[in-house]
């Protein structure tokens, strides 16, 4: 009887698992290159979400939902988990929503402060998918990867009956698949920079305009200090809207932080002004505490929040007393030197023990290598850090395919490429930095390496370890959220 129950739990637990691939391959079908996102077919697309509201029966309960609605270049994800954490100890039922995932993609879907099951997950995804499916025309195609997820999580959501929604902007504002809401309680831009401008724009008044695409008339809304030039455009966008803008201040550095680095004081400065808000708006009043200015409840949020991939600390799973891995997604300019801040602090405050600092890197092409390298590498040197070598290697998830790489045949194709194109730019720079300094080192071209694989590269990392015993591997990895989750991913198994 015993065996017969664990063969029964076994054949559920597989038919279970069977149903999600199912679901996440259906999800893969509806992912288009970027490409394809041309200027000219956004608004088209955007508008087709409002008919998407209408087949699952969701305008009304959408209108419904009481939501922060994030957007900005850097700094969105943090601010909605202060946000969702901080609401989450009033005792509202909470509704997060961010991207991109790291593991899995039930990760954009957290129902106070969890991710979603993965029954649950796969019974709203078919409810959506099929009644999406039987509706969908050559004039009216299935929504794309990121519009129908934003469906899946207002479908989630207020079936859930959540009493807050955080809802994190995508990419942009005012055509992202999550501004397809008309009333948000407040709104938050965080801070703004150079990023996806083959679609936003190659100006900051360009990019600040976009983003300022989901302020909606009346409706309050906080920023961070921006530079002049996006500042000026989300004042005009502010003011034609009626929309009252104020500009927030990093907290105090007393204030303790679940996330690390110093540009989580300002993140978490707009979670508070949003939060206060909110929470204003619904009715609920809060004592400050006497010692720092913020309630009770405010300091708890702040200082349990959790974000993976962002200013992470991970020793290896094999290895973990000789190599630690410092995770972080940063992928525009500006980020990377807030990354080389945080990782140059932690690199003082950690070496007890000898210890060798490796950069494991990769980015994709859409960004500018030429912009984020030099940022991070003089970042580091200004701070008394200098890798000992650089690596760079593919991300192993595909653009096309949502679950497991381990599924997915091994690569090598224009990536390698692109990584070699990566290790010419570094060398160049260090040979430039040996001119500059005086410095010669016929070494120098060794001190980067290419593997077409990350599983080659971590048993790179782990071999050089072993031979190594008493040297720690201090390694930052960087350039991606993909590749980011894809580490996590392997060292995990």
């Amino acid at each position: 009887m015993f065996y017969n129950k664990i063969l029964l739990e076994q054949e559920d637990e597989d038919e279970s698992s069977a149903r999600y691939q199912n679901a996440l391959d259906a999800l893969s079908s509806l992912i288009t290159k970027r490409s394809l996102f041309v200027n000219k077919n956004q608004s088209h697309r955007f508008h087709l979400l409002f008919h998407y509201l209408e087949v699952l029966e969701l305008e009304e309960a959408v209108s419904q939902l009481k939501i922060i609605h994030v957007a900005g270049t850097k700094g969105k994800g943090s601010t909605c988990t202060f946000s969702e954490s901080i609401l989450r100890g009033y005792g509202l039922r909470t509704g997060l929503f961010t991207s991109p995932h790291l593991i899995d993609v039930r990760e954009r879907f957290r129902l106070n402060g969890i991710e979603i099951s993965q029954e649950k997950f796969v019974d709203y995804f078919w409810c959506c998918f099929h009644k999406l499916k039987e509706k969908s025309s050559n004039e009216i195609p299935m929504p794309t990867y990121f519009c129908f997820l934003a469906l899946l999580a207002f479908k989630i959501f207020s079936t859930e009956q959540v009493d807050v929604v955080i809802l994190e902007v995508g990419l942009g504002g005012r055509y992202d698949a999550t501004n397809v809401i008309q009333k948000p309680v407040v709104c938050g831009v965080t801070s703004l920079g150079y990023d996806h401008m083959e679609i936003l724009g190659h100006t900051l008044a360009e990019i600040a305009a976009e983003k300022a695409g989901i302020f909606k008339s009346g409706v309050p809304a906080f920023t961070v200090p921006q530079p002049d030039e996006a500042m000026r455009v989300l004042n005009e966008k502010a003011s034609k809207l009626e929309v009252n803008l104020q500009v927030v201040k990093p907290l105090d550095s007393s204030q303790r932080l679940g996330l690390q680095g110093e540009h989580q004081y300002l993140n978490a400065s707009l979670a508070v002004a949003l939060c206060s808000t909110f929470l204003q708006k619904i009715g609920i009043e809060d004592k400050n505490d006497d010692t720092n200015g913020l309630p009770e409840r405010f300091i708890s949020g702040l200082s349990n929040a959790y974000l993976m991939g962002r200013a992470m600390i991970v020793p290896d799973s094999e290895l973990p007393e000789e190599i630690v891995f410092y995770l972080d997604g940063a992928h525009s300019p500006e980020s990377m030197e807030a990354c080389a801040t945080w990782f140059s602090q932690q690199v003082k405050e950690r070496n007890k023990k000898r210890s060798e600092q490796i950069l494991l890197f990769n980015c994709m092409s859409v960004r500018d290598p030429c912009l984020l390298l030099p940022r991070l590498r003089t970042k580091c040197i200004d701070e008394g850090v200098e890798f000992k070598k650089a690596v760079f290697v593919p991300n192993m998830s595909v653009y096309n395919q949502v679950g497991s790489w381990s599924k997915i045949e091994q690569r090598v194709d224009d990536s390698i490429t692109w990584q070699f194109g990566l290790k010419r730019l570094w060398d160049n720079l260090a040979r430039g930095e040996a001119k500059t300094t005086s410095r010669s080192d016929s070494k120098e071209e060794e001190r980067s390496l290419v593997f077409s694989s990350l599983p080659l590269a971590v048993d790179w990392l782990r071999d050089s370890a072993r031979r190594s015993q008493q040297v720690r591997f201090q390694v930052l990895v960087t350039g991606s959220l993909h590749l980011v989750g894809d580490l996590l991913r392997l060292i995990k198994k």
